[in-house]
């Protein structure tokens, strides 16, 4: 019979970025693999927390995943669980150039809370199935995302396109960007060398 292979590490992921951008459903696209519609769905009140795990390259790593409120009544509460994150998803609407707009703020808000000396990052634009509304190019997340050095990647959380690439090409840049040892007694990580400042991730 086969046995599960053994967890190498747990990674703490963060979705940060403005409501309606859909991180909810990019989060539970990737964990239950279904999506709400939006009349259905309801906003995140604080954060919401899953757990999943990804294999890859036959290695096998828990991903403790917090969906973070975007309204502004609740940063307060969300400040605190930057603390410990090895990897952040700043997502965005293509549809909504002020959500677009407004990720400046986050990245502001991510260096200020983040407690860790390095964080892979990645940018996400979502809501590409609806690209008659698009109002932010490829071209232009993605120049944003190579100016901030951080990864990039669009994708439809009602379609599935994109969410399940992302959340891969994340965890291999975790994974292959520090050292990492797993904590004496827990089923943690700790980073002790810094992130090339290449395109795939910079220090907060």
């Amino acid at each position: 019979m086969d046995t599960l292979p053994e967890i190498a590490a747990t990674f703490k992921i963060l979705l940060i970025g403005d409501s309606n951008v859909g991180k909810s459903s990019i989060l539970l696209r990737f964990t239950d693999d279904h999506f709400l519609p939006p009349d259905e769905a309801s906003a995140t009140i604080g954060v919401d927390f899953k757990v999943k795990m990804l294999d890859l390259d036959d290695t096998r790593y828990k991903l403790t995943l917090w969906d973070t409120a975007g309204q502004e009544r609740f940063r307060t509460l969300t400040s605190s669980y930057y603390r410990g994150a090895q990897g952040v998803i700043l997502v965005y609407d293509v549809c909504s150039r002020e959500s677009f707009d407004h990720l400046d703020e986050w990245f502001e808000e991510l260096s200020t809370y983040c407690t860790k000396d390095e964080v892979v990052k990645m940018v996400i634009g979502n809501k590409i199935d609806k690209e008659a509304e698009r109002a932010v190019s490829r071209k232009e997340g993605a120049e944003y995302a190579r100016k901030h050095q951080t990864l990039f990647l669009e994708c439809s959380a009602k379609t599935k396109i994109g969410v399940q690439q992302a959340m891969e090409e994340l965890v291999s840049k975790i994974a292959e960007s520090p050292t990492i040892r797993r904590s004496p007694g827990r089923n943690t990580v700790t980073v002790d060398e810094s992130v090339s400042s290449g395109y795939g991730g910079c220090g907060c």
